[in-house]
């Protein structure tokens, strides 16, 4: 079966679609052996081959054993397939041509993660806003976008693409407006300086719609990487600031030092001392009383992008502050928690294993003795008895307050000699000395009375 002219309506729709020619002959192959199947005693297996310079179709049927081998072959070409055969040979050859541009759309995005794409704003609701890119479309989530943005349909948009999906409609690119990389993206196409490798975007930090913090370094000591991101009069940077729609942008010089990055990072505020803590990963940050409100931002806008931007805890504080913590002294920070023995533990703020009161230097009241923090031990005074009854059993003591009950075991910063006034003081509030001894004289004196009237 000869048809040159199938060839050349196939090798211009492979064109048309952009498809290779192979790709179609292959589609074609299998659309044909599927309408052979279809028709009146068709072998059960059959392959097609076809002829490129000819144009000339053959079907070859086959027959094949119980493990698959092929015995026996012959040409089982129709003269004609007819009109439902035809018919299924066109849905699997458009079936085909759909999977074949839906592989080379996914083909040519998959490796574009991280790119800027330009789209046409197409459809704009709750969840999400499509962006026409041509061949394909964009999906924009309410996630990805800047709150306060306007989504006009037919508005040109530029995009950051985070991530492109393989769906059985076709490839699905998921954009994002408020990705750092769009930033940085924007400035590659304002500045050439970035693209040839002079200048170097080293960080960005970024808050969308409000504020965005650049850290910039030249390989070149002629180019100032501030200046070339900024342009003349401002021009570069401008562009970049009309796309995101207004929002603020600051380029800073990068610093291997950390101490000047970060004073570098609070700009435009004028910061009197840095000091890294390179432990706890903290660097506390010392500015002059009128440029504190200035280093934090508004609601700590700019301290919260410095520190993203540097990699490091912006502790911001005045030299008032400064002063007063440092004449203050200092003071353990830290909470008292139960241990898993009931006993009361010292837990530091800044971390690590919590410790007994006694290795903290504090000392406990309880069971009679008071432990203090040293390890010395001294005899509690006893409590003194709830009804105040007498030697004799004669009844309570006259005007005597019932006893305070026992004390709860608390922890109490005390040394040895400490306890040794605690042990007095107790003694004192509890009536044990002298009391008792006064209050039997003062007994005594009643009863003497009493026997006289009688």
């Amino acid at each position: 079966m000869k048809n040159p002219e199938m060839l050349e309506a196939l090798s211009a729709l492979a064109i048309e679609k952009g498809i290779p020619e192979e790709i179609m002959l292959e589609a074609l192959a299998n659309a044909l052996v599927t309408a052979y199947k279809r028709m009146p005693d068709a072998a059960e297996e059959a392959l097609v081959e076809i002829d490129v310079e000819t144009g000339e179709i053959r079907v070859i049927a086959q027959e094949l054993d119980e493990v698959g081998d092929v015995t026996r072959e012959w040409d089982d070409t129709p003269a004609d397939f007819g009109r439902i055969a035809a018919q299924t040979a066109k849905q699997v050859i458009l079936q085909r041509i759909r999977e074949a541009e839906r592989e080379m759309k996914y083909e040519e995005y998959a490796g574009r993660e991280g790119d800027i794409v330009t789209g046409i704003i197409q459809q704009t609701d709750a969840r999400y806003t499509l962006l026409d890119l041509g061949r394909v479309e964009a999906l924009l989530p309410q996630a990805e976008q800047v709150p306060g943005d306007r989504y006009d349909h037919g508005s040109r948009m530029k995009a950051y693409i985070v991530e492109v999906r393989k769906t059985a409609k076709g490839p699905q690119i998921v954009v994002s407006r408020t990705h750092p990389g769009l930033v940085r993206r924007l400035f590659e196409l304002e500045v050439p300086e970035l693209l040839d490798g002079v200048v170097e975007i080293k960080a960005v930090a970024r808050e969308p719609g409000h504020r965005t913090k650049l850290a910039v370094a030249s390989n070149d000591q002629n180019v100032d990487p501030v200046g070339a991101c900024v342009g003349a009069r401002g021009m570069r940077v401008r562009q970049v600031v009309n796309e995101l729609r207004g929002e603020k942008v600051d380029i800073v010089p990068y610093s291997a030092d950390p101490p000047e990055f970060v004073m570098r990072a609070l700009a435009p505020a004028k910061v009197r001392e840095v000091r890294i803590h390179e432990d706890t990963g903290i660097a506390e940050v010392i500015v002059p009383d009128f440029q504190l409100s200035l280093a934090i931002g508004k609601e700590g806008q700019n301290a919260r992008l410095a520190a993203r931007l540097t990699g490091w805890r912006v502790d911001i504080k005045s030299e008032t502050q400064l002063a007063e913590e440092e004449a203050g002294g200092g003071y353990a920070e830290g909470e008292w928690v139960e241990g898993t023995d009931g006993q009361l533990m010292w837990q530091p703020a800044e971390g690590g294993e919590a410790i007994s009161a006694a290795e903290a230097g504090y000392g406990t009241i309880a069971g009679g003795e008071v432990v203090a923090g040293d390890g010395a031990t001294e005899a509690a005074p006893e409590a003194a008895p709830e009804t105040g009854d007498l030697p004799d059993g004669t009844g309570d003591l006259a005007g005597e307050e019932p006893a305070p009950p026992a004390a709860e075991e608390a922890a109490v910063h005390l040394d040895a000699s400490d306890a040794d006034e605690a042990a007095d003081e107790i003694a004192a509030d509890t009536g044990i000395g002298d009391n008792t001894g006064v209050a039997a004289a003062e007994m005594a004196a009643l009863e003497e009375t009493a026997g006289d009237q009688s």
